[in-house]
């Protein structure tokens, strides 16, 4: 693995340092810091002339400033020679934006796609796309690894008891029924309906979880309210416990707030993004899950030409 070179941005440095850790590599070194004006700058101190090049990050938090550090790095790279960029991208920020749902708005997960692929990458490594098909805004290479192992997992080293999955919404049904062949759990789902314009809307669960542990995953948590709604129907209709999971704990606006009231026993979110220091002084009940491994052995794949998708296959 003498070719392999791995860089860190700014967004997720303690992930990108458990992947070279688990790879048994040193991180690439780098000089990466912002003019007085604002604007970044970027030095390599090492030679990549020939060598196949990852580069971590996540369009967290500073979401803009992420992606702009990350095309500056890809740009660098390619300019340096290396022999393949692969942008390594935790949590692809701008998913949500995948299509026109009204007139006079933006694909802002196709044009971040474009952005991506003009600076010069080659390959792109993510984990859980909000929608499987941005995978077809990309005119390279991309693999869309799943947290599914690291989640069941977790699940797994819980004493719950009778279990149920339950989707929160009936877009989530499918990622849901996954999760409950693999645990052996019932199935249920939570159907909302809006009655009128206003924000009065109906729930409904299809399926059982009276005296049942609920265990529901969803992909990102973002302003809580989805899982939170879920999990006070779930204990409406007397659920045991409730235990709530994401991969990408985005956590903005009133999530924390909403979180820390809500019937949740345990929560989990994996290391795509980094937690802040609010989140886990409030949320006492919150874990976090890595997915170091799970993208360590994916690069090591990837560089040497092995197959990924059979990280899923048992």
């Amino acid at each position: 693995m003498k070719d392999l070179l791995i860089f860190s941005g700014h967004s997720n440095p303690r992930l990108a340092e458990r992947i070279v850790n688990y790879l048994g590599l040193p991180l690439g070194r780098v000089q990466l810091e912002k003019f007085p004006d604002g604007e970044t700058s970027l030095k390599l101190f090492e030679d990549v002339r020939g060598k196949d090049v990852f580069v971590v990050q996540s369009t967290c938090g500073q979401a803009n400033d992420h992606v702009m550090e990350l095309l500056i790095y890809i740009d660098c790279l390619r300019r340096a020679s290396a022999r393949r960029i692969t942008v390594v991208i935790p949590y692809y920020g701008y998913a949500r934006q995948d299509r026109k749902d009204e007139g006079r708005v933006p694909i802002t997960a196709k044009l971040v796609a474009n952005l991506l692929t003009v600076a010069g990458a080659t390959r792109v490594l993510t984990l859980d796309l909000h929608a499987a098909q941005i995978q077809g805004f990309f005119d390279i290479p991309v693999d869309n690894l799943s947290s599914e192992p690291v989640i069941t997992a977790f699940f797994e080293s819980l004493d719950a008891g009778p279990l149920v999955m339950v989707s929160p919404d009936i877009g989530n049904a499918k990622r849901a029924r996954v999760y409950a062949e693999r645990l052996g759990a019932d199935l249920a789902i939570i159907d909302k309906r809006r009655i009128s314009g206003s924000e009065t809307v109906s729930y409904n669960i299809i399926g059982d979880v009276k005296d049942k542990t609920v265990l529901m995953v969803d992909d990102i948590i973002a302003t809580a309210g989805t899982v939170v709604q879920g999990a006070r129907i779930a204990c409406d209709r007397g659920a045991r416990k409730v235990i709530v999971t994401a991969t990408h704990g985005v956590l903005c606006g009133p999530a924390i707030d909403r979180l820390a009231d809500a019937p949740i026993d345990h929560l989990a979110v994996t290391d795509t993004i980094p937690l802040t220091e609010e989140s886990r002084r409030r949320l006492p009940n919150l874990t976090q899950l890595t997915v170091s491994e799970l993208l360590g052995e994916a690069i090591r794949r990837i560089h040497c030409n092995e197959s990924v998708s059979s990280l899923f296959m048992k």
